[in-house]
């Protein structure tokens, strides 16, 4: 009988690896093992300042190399194209991307994606510190398809967030490193998810990081961005879950 590879969860920008605790469970019960690190810099009392996108993508790279067989790799958000660029650097059994931050070279399909990309720049060289999260555009674009509180529980465990990586992530075209650029393609299968309601990484934006990994995608119209934890979010493990199985069956 084979068994079940490890599922690893990477978080997104201002979180921890507590974003899974309610999301692992249906995997722990189906019998997984899940491990859901915090990112360099997230864990308490540390200081994502000065972090870059690869440093996230090797600490995953590491995880997942000291699994005893290739792990499936599930990231959310920026955790998602930290997961990507982890893809890369070590061996996987699936990559499956929740509302995934996209790679260098692919653009935005909506005005507000745009105007994230420079509204950090009124924090002045937010690159060189770190950004605190903000409670107005957590209720407005992440958090918005939960009640208020439930928002305020998971806005009380935000932590700051490295504006390098977030520079990385949201001005990739200013970046000559290219640090954010992610495989064509990929040894192991993909599955890209979306909310239909998400402004943060819409829909058509994720359907690019899918199309340009080779991967499949998949959209739930009533959900946001919040996927492993608002409203629905049972349904999208359920999904994770039989994709995984699909991909072990001859």
């Amino acid at each position: 009988m084979t068994s079940l590879p490890t599922v690893v969860m990477a978080h997104g920008a201002f979180c921890g690896g507590w974003v899974f605790d309610a999301f692992r469970e249906p995997f722990e019960t189906a019998g997984y093992r899940v491990l859901s690190p915090d990112l360099p810099g997230h864990e308490p009392g540390g200081s994502a300042s000065g972090r870059s996108m690869t440093d996230y993508a090797r600490h995953l790279a590491r995880i997942c190399d000291a699994c005893d067989s290739p792990p499936v790799l599930i990231g959310h958000s920026l955790g998602g194209l930290a997961a990507q660029l982890a893809a890369d650097r070590t061996r996987l059994s699936g990559l499956i991307l929740l509302a995934p931050s996209a790679p260098w070279g692919i653009y935005g399909s909506t005005m507000e994606e745009g105007a994230s990309a420079v509204s950090l720049f009124a924090l002045g060289p937010f690159w060189l510190q770190s950004v605190a999260p903000d409670y107005s555009l957590a209720k407005l674009y992440s958090l918005n398809r939960m009640d208020r509180a439930a928002r305020r529980a998971v806005y009380a465990r935000m932590v700051p967030e490295s504006g390098r990586a977030l520079w990385e992530t949201l001005n990739w075209w200013m970046d000559p490193f290219m640090t954010t650029r992610a495989p064509v393609r990929l040894d192991c299968p993909v599955l890209a998810l979306a909310g239909g309601r998400d402004s943060i990484h819409p829909a058509a934006t994720v359907r690019q990081t899918a199309t340009r990994l080779g991967g499949a995608f998949h959209s739930f119209p009533e959900m946001s961005h919040w996927l492993p934890g608002e409203p629905g979010w049972q349904e999208v493990a359920a999904h994770c879950l039989d994709w995984i199985a699909r991909q072990s069956r001859p």
